[in-house]
């Protein structure tokens, strides 16, 4: 399948021409919020699924675990030594990465009231599926807006480059590890987030072809 072999974010025409502009066209902030928003929302609807929190929650509960802190703390940690490691790959912030946790929390924050919370298997994996595709969506819009990653994206898209090797397989690789990892430390893994790190880098790299294929077939 063709989503497996997308190895980088494609270049659309409302694509901003660097991630440090900060005066963006129109277009483009439009868009970004956009994905940003069905990001928060897809992220929204795995949190009230409740089948198993997200692998870095999971990495996160380890640490807590493991350090005594808080998993607010642990994840502030997280994010921190995530960017760090964009030093070395190379990858630059701009109002996207800014953008990203303003929005995705605020969308969280909104949102979660109005969630259901199914009781059933089905309802619950049924509502982790659609919580996945809509991040993955999400992020195939924000990402080709070219104003700055979020720091989990940036280290996929910094990985891919240095490993050529296609977006789904470098994020589910990157999830599968954390996973791993919070599991070790003592997190707690539920269905969710196996669905999770399995499904997110297709998802993402779904987004990011859906999005080019029709943007090129609405300027064709």
């Amino acid at each position: 399948m063709k989503i497996f072999k997308v190895k980088n974010v494609p270049v659309v025409e409302w694509s901003s021409g660097a991630p440090r502009n900060l005066r963006p066209r129109a277009i483009t902030l439009v868009w970004l919020i956009i994905g940003l928003f069905l990001f928060g929302t897809g992220e929204t609807l795995l949190i009230g699924a409740g089948a198993g929190v997200s692998p870095w929650t999971v990495f996160a509960q380890g640490i807590s675990l493991t350090f005594g802190i808080g998993i607010g703390t642990a994840t502030l940690f997280i994010g921190i030594g995530v960017l760090l490691l964009w030093v070395p790959l190379k990858r630059t912030p701009g109002i996207g990465t800014i953008l990203n946790v303003i929005i995705i929390a605020g969308v969280i924050e909104f949102l979660l009231p109005y969630i259901p919370n199914p009781v059933s298997y089905v309802g619950m994996g049924a509502q982790t599926i659609a919580g996945i595709l809509l991040v993955g969506l999400g992020s195939g819009l924000y990402l080709l807006a070219n104003l700055g990653a979020g720091p989990r994206d940036g280290l996929m898209t910094g990985l891919q480059q240095r490993t050529n090797a296609p977006i789904a397989w470098v994020r589910i690789s990157i999830e599968i590890t954390v996973t791993i990892i919070g599991w070790t430390l003592g997190g707690v893994v539920g269905i969710g987030t196996v669905m999770f790190a399995l499904g997110i880098g297709p998802a993402v790299s779904a987004g990011l072809f859906l999005t080019e294929a029709i943007s090129k077939k609405k300027n064709a």
